[in-house]
């Protein structure tokens, strides 16, 4: 539930852009082992969450809208899935038997505590630090 394949191939994505100029949807599919059918859909919600700008044309392709010293892994996993959980309970409407009325669930308590510590490391984890 957490990091789907999607996420995944998002990093990589991001990755093969890193390393600088313009790439074709194929060229980055072919050079991160990802399937060509994931490519468009991922570079466009990247696009949309302005990681990622595309140009058309015969010199078209993607590139990397900011530099991987600003983008976070926080940044990349977010622009595909907005909801990283490590458990469905922690979903903001979830109803829970044994997190409800005067019961309150320790599991749930520990749950939050870790999924606070994740969302801290993915946020001051940068790009350049790991590519």
């Amino acid at each position: 539930m957490f990091i789907t394949k999607e996420a995944d191939y998002a990093v990589r994505i991001v990755r093969e852009l890193a390393r600088g100029g313009r790439e074709t949807v194929q060229c980055i599919c072919q050079e991160e082992h990802v399937p060509h059918q994931y490519g468009y859909k991922i570079l466009k919600k990247l696009e949309k969450s302005e990681l990622v700008q595309s140009f058309r044309g015969s010199n078209g392709g993607y590139a990397l809208a900011k530099s991987i010293n600003e983008i976070t892994l926080y940044d990349v996993l977010t622009a595909i899935d907005d909801k990283l959980l490590i458990n469905e309970c922690l979903q903001h409407n979830y109803k829970c038997p044994l997190n409800s009325g005067k019961r309150k669930c320790g599991i749930h308590r520990e749950f939050l505590r870790i999924q606070a510590l994740i969302m801290e490391g993915l946020k001051e984890k940068k790009l350049i630090e790991i590519f």
